[in-house]
């Protein structure tokens, strides 16, 4: 079975002229997956019966269903649930901003990158999402709030670029004019450091935003809350960072998730500053979202602003990120986590 939604459009017009079909049936048919985000084959009213009776044969259409969600009484940020066919959940956030509806997806069912701080990672990783299941995600909540969607940041559960082939296809896809045509300069994603990838996704030359989870200025402490960095040093981080700017143009985001104690000190920010003085890149400081299993607190607002000035005095360009969602498990992994432990004690909090 084919599955018809991680094909793009030329990949499909093959397909249905491999099955007898005239060329044009496959812009029909991309049209209903892309833009209508129909659900089933015989929603497909302009296509011969018999058409849609063998692409039911013969093809799959993903279509996740939602399990659950929540909406944040402080900003509305709405936090969704969802199941894929074989049970695995994933889940998504859709951000309201004054520039438009931004979506963070998740790339993965769990994670198995070990980041001390991240929820997502506490089970590992069960498996790796198709580029259809990725744009699903999107498809579901522009169904389920008729709104236009027109950010999408990969910053959900899993490691993007331990994802490369599938990540790639959905790029494409979710750029394609034929289909949803979200600019690529309207995409984020995120990745840990995978340095082997982030010179692969270089070499692609495409026009999204690479945001790096740093987290640390020095190999010592990145590597107490990152495993990657065992493997892959910081000066090999930066040196895949400046080959993406080299090859794409694209201004690079360093994700900084500070943390109470560890990472958030006067010292730490000068390491920032020596590290990153002058690269053409963007620092986010995220004050941690706490979770139970791991003892990190977020840090001060007193010491958040104080690393934020620092780093502008220094001509560091630096935000930091506006909370979304505190109060409706915002945190990767969460909610999703949550739910399977009601489901194996058979209880709700709902």
């Amino acid at each position: 079975m084919t599955d018809i939604k991680s094909l793009n459009l030329s990949q499909l017009e093959e397909h249905i002229v491999e099955a007898g079909e005239k060329k044009f049936r496959a812009k029909q048919i991309y049209e209903w997956l892309h833009i209508k985000h129909v659900r089933r084959f015989d929603e497909m009213s302009n296509l011969p019966k018999n058409l849609r009776t063998y692409l039911e044969e013969h093809d799959t259409l993903v279509s996740i269903e939602t399990v659950r969600v929540q909406e944040s009484k402080t900003d509305g940020t709405k936090k969704y649930l969802f199941a894929l066919s074989d049970g695995n959940l994933v889940e998504s956030v859709l951000m309201r901003y004054k520039f438009g509806n931004s979506v963070c997806i998740s790339s993965q069912v769990g994670c198995r990158m070990g980041c001390r701080f991240c929820a997502s990672t506490l089970d590992g990783l069960e498996r790796s999402l198709k580029p259809s299941e990725m744009l699903d995600q999107i498809y579901a909540i522009a169904r389920d709030t008729g709104e236009r969607i027109s950010n999408v940041v990969v910053m959900g559960t899993g490691e993007p670029l331990d994802n490369f082939e599938n990540l790639l296809q959905f790029i494409r896809l979710l750029s394609d004019e034929n289909g949803l045509n979200i600019s690529q300069r309207n995409l984020t994603v995120s990745t840990c450091g995978i340095v082997p990838e982030m010179i692969r996704l270089a070499e692609e030359k495409l026009q999204i935003t690479l945001a790096i989870s740093l987290h640390a200025a020095t190999d010592e402490k990145r590597k107490a809350l990152m495993p990657i960095a065992n493997r892959y040093s910081i000066k090999e981080l930066l040196q895949a960072c400046r080959y993406y700017f080299d090859k794409t143009g694209r201004r690079l985001t360093f994700e900084y998730s500070l943390v109470g104690g560890v990472n958030d000190t006067d010292t730490d920010a000068t390491e920032l500053i020596h590290l990153l003085k002058g690269m053409n890149c963007h620092v986010n400081l995220i004050p941690v979202n706490p979770i139970k299993e791991r003892d990190y607190v977020e840090s001060g607002n007193a010491e958040v602003v104080a690393f934020k000035n620092k780093l502008e005095k220094n001509g560091i360009n630096v935000t930091i990120r506006r909370e979304m969602g505190r109060d409706i498990d915002g945190a990767c992994g969460q909610l999703r986590r949550r739910h399977s432990q009601e489901q194996q004690s058979g209880g709700s909090e709902f």
